[in-house]
């Protein structure tokens, strides 16, 4: 399939220290592909760099064939690019709606249009009918609904998922999953840095594992799950 996110060479340095090195990846439409690795292997600073909120070393990041390597971030979500953070950090004493508004007036203009597209937006995620409540009232679950609402109100074409999963209990967790399924059914591209491993395995198409800032594997899950290096450094003998 056509790449719609491509990324070659990327290297990320914080002083003398390496976080990312030379690692490439590239993202069809509709494809999922999961990034895994032990804490401190370079998966965010990896996320950063690519979606603009990390200055890279060296590296190309190409979108639809259209260099954006140079970009700032807010062209780079206007071009596509939608993300979801680790620490999900509304704006609490706003309502639901009004958060996904903020993220719908980046592509949208006039308000009535952007309205429309967050009411939509929360339709998809199921958190219309908590439209007009404040934010801070939202339980962690529905927290990361309204991460993913503010992400899809940008009308991406890659949506990045960094741990979107972290701590939900059990059927959260098979919510999100075939949430984060029917996206890519959409035509979405989806890049997710996980360390639930059921829903790795379950949504991969593609799977690349980072150590220490390198590229120590990559291919299915199945091939990813039984390859010696990766037992080693991640999932260990059990």
């Amino acid at each position: 399939m056509p790449n719609v996110l491509r990324a070659d060479g990327i290297t990320v340095k914080f002083g003398g220290v390496t976080a990312v090195n030379n690692v490439s990846l590239s993202l069809g439409s509709g494809e999922i592909l999961g990034l895994i690795g032990p804490n401190g292997a370079g998966k965010t600073t990896l996320f950063n760099a690519v979606t603009g909120f990390a200055p890279m070393h060296s590296g190309r990041i190409t979108l639809l064939d259209k260099d954006i390597t140079a970009l700032p971030t807010f062209k780079r979500t206007r071009l596509g690019f939608g993300r979801t953070f680790q620490t999900e950090r509304p704006f609490e004493e706003l309502t639901v709606l009004e958060n996904v508004l903020i993220a719908a007036f980046l592509t949208v203009g006039r308000r009535s249009e952007a309205e429309r597209l967050a009411m939509s937006v929360l339709e998809q995620v199921g958190l219309a009918d908590r439209a007009h409540q404040p934010a801070l009232d939202l339980n962690l679950a529905r927290r990361r609904r309204l991460e993913l609402a503010k992400a899809l109100a940008v009308k991406p074409r890659v949506i990045f998922l960094d741990e979107i999963m972290a701590g939900l209990n059990p059927p959260a967790l098979r919510e999100m999953i075939a949430f984060v399924s029917s996206l890519s059914a959409q035509g979405l591209a989806v890049l997710m840095v996980e360390h639930i491993m059921e829903a790795i395995i379950e949504l991969s198409d593609h799977v690349i594992v980072l150590a220490s800032g390198e590229k120590i594997a990559e291919g299915t899950p199945h091939q990813v799950t039984s390859n010696e290096r990766v037992i080693e450094a991640y999932l260990g003998t059990d």
